[in-house]
């Protein structure tokens, strides 16, 4: 089955369902497809958008929280020092190591602007307390 959106020559605009693509064609070429405001058979198919099938909720959340588990196991925390780490380290003033933490969006453009490489986490970190 597929569903369509149709316009006819009157401007009414309507979706109908039918068996297949070549179904609608075969339908369509004969002049069964017709409006069911007013009657018309000069219909055409509308431009549409595609049907994308969306990862469900749940299988988003299991994919979060393997991303989130995966960034804390291999970086520091380094919570609202991450700016100042982040420049350290690019400046070669510290060791290089993964990190992650917290920055203002003003922050993190500064620190793109400056060639650092920075992205932004899906999730907000937990506090680490040391």
């Amino acid at each position: 089955m597929i569903k369509y959106t149709l316009d006819c020559d009157q401007g009414h605009r309507f979706e109908s369902w039918f068996q297949s693509g070549p179904a609608y064609d075969d339908l369509h070429a004969r002049g069964l497809v017709t409006c069911p405001d007013c009657g018309s058979a000069q219909v055409a198919k509308a431009i549409m958008a595609p049907s994308v099938k969306t990862a469900k909720r749940a299988e988003l959340a299991e994919k979060l929280q393997a991303l989130r588990a995966e960034v804390e196991a291999n970086s520091d925390y380094v919570g609202r020092d991450f700016v100042r780490e982040a420049r350290a380290m690019h400046l070669g003033e510290a060791p290089e190591r993964a990190i992650h933490g917290e920055a203002r969006l003003d922050e993190a453009k500064a620190l793109l602007d400056e060639g650092v490489p920075v992205m932004p986490l899906p999730f907000i970190p937990k506090a680490k307390t040391n």
